[in-house]
């Protein structure tokens, strides 16, 4: 007679788990796969659904229909009802014949037949054919896990990567500037707030839906990219700015954004068709990044720079990142100014709304007000907040 093998020499003996209520079918069975596997036996529905829960856990069950109590059917059904055990496949025994009986029996999720009297040939060559094909989706499962987990390995590496050239370049801008790497942090978390805060009302919810919120938050840091292109005997002058200065100064947010459009037109560029006609996804954050970096000093009424835009003409990414700037830059020690106290910084921001400011952004941010001063002070470089 043929015998069964394990898969490899060295591979653990598979587990069978033999259901009958008879104990000469258990024996005929038991003999029959012994040499090649380890076997399990239960002579009941209920002790069968016990000992699938118990180690070791069969890789099949070879289950009897007719059998007093829960027949097999109802065994069955409970197998593939439990998440623990849906997956074991079943073979029935059975000494009927009809073909609905298989049907039945199939349609619940079984996967062969044998049939009484046991033909041992036939008995091995089906356990053989299962417990392969199990093999081979235990295999494809495990291969499928280490993809996944493979895939948001290198997802967190390319976020990080990101974020750390993100983070790279604004501190470029801010090593230029009289402000601290700290107001990127803040003005970060500042956006943050009030997006979340923003996400459900009406004017924003398209807007912030979906990854666009995440990638605002995450743009954040670069609205002042452009200062890069300012000349140091104005970026870092001390005192008040003449107006020829003023207007040198006011062409940051343009310069910043043309960066940021350059990057793109480049990177496409040099692109292959393939990556170019994926571009549009891979680009949406630096297109985020551009409206932040072109559209932070805009205002509400039209007053504002390098456009004069207004209103919801304005990105929203713009206006949330137009309060947070200001507030920092408010509460903020500089070489050129002292910082104001906290109740005359949300005087000056509630009296710009309408005017310098969105007023739902506004309304936000007053309702989040604490949330901003706990920021201020974790990241604090000399802040008085009080």
């Amino acid at each position: 007679m043929d015998q069964l093998t394990p898969t490899t020499a060295s591979a653990p003996r598979q587990t069978i788990l033999l259901v009958d209520d008879t104990p000469q079918n258990l024996s005929v069975l038991g003999e029959l796969l012994k040499d090649a596997f380890h076997i399990r036996a239960a002579n009941s529905g209920e002790r069968a659904l016990r000992a699938a829960h118990t180690e070791p856990r069969p890789d099949l069950i070879l289950l009897d229909i007719m059998m007093p109590g829960m027949d097999g059917y109802q065994v069955l059904q409970a197998l593939r009802d439990d998440p623990a055990t849906r997956h074991i496949p079943v073979i029935f025994i059975t000494a009927m014949s009809d073909s609905e009986d298989e049907m039945r029996g199939l349609d619940l999720g079984a996967v062969d037949y044998i049939t009484k009297p046991f033909n041992p040939s036939i008995v091995r060559a089906r356990v053989r054919t299962q417990l392969e094909l199990k093999d081979a989706r235990d295999r494809l499962a495990r291969e499928n896990e280490w993809l996944e987990a493979e895939v948001q390995r290198r997802m967190h590496e390319n976020l990080l990567t990101q974020e750390l050239n993100v983070r790279a370049l604004a501190c470029l801008a801010e090593a230029r500037d009289n402000e601290t790497g700290n107001h990127i942090i803040r003005t970060q978390y500042y956006v943050k707030v009030l997006a979340q805060h923003l996400r459900e009302h009406p004017r924003f919810s398209a807007a912030l839906e979906g990854r666009r919120l995440e990638m605002m938050v995450k743009a954040a840091p670069l609205h002042d990219i452009g200062k890069v292109g300012i000349p140091d005997a104005i970026l870092l002058k001390p005192g008040k700015l003449t107006a020829e200065e003023f207007e040198i100064m006011k062409s940051h947010p343009q310069i910043g954004a043309d960066a940021i459009r350059r990057a793109m037109e480049q990177a496409l560029a040099g692109a292959e068709a393939e990556l170019a006609a994926q571009a549009d996804g891979a680009f949406a954050f630096l297109r985020i990044a551009c409206e932040i970096a072109l559209g932070h000093h805009e205002k509400w009424d039209g007053s504002g720079y390098p456009a004069g835009l207004s209103g919801d003409d304005i990105p929203v990414s713009a206006r949330l990142m137009a309060l947070a700037d200001v507030f920092d830059a408010l509460i903020s020690r500089r070489v050129y100014k002292r910082p104001i106290s906290l109740e005359e910084t949300i005087d000056i921001i509630v009296e710009g709304r309408g005017r310098h400011f969105d007023p739902d952004v506004v309304d936000a941010f007053l309702t989040c007000r604490d949330q901003f001063v706990e920021i201020a002070a974790r990241y604090s470089d000399d802040i008085h907040v009080q």
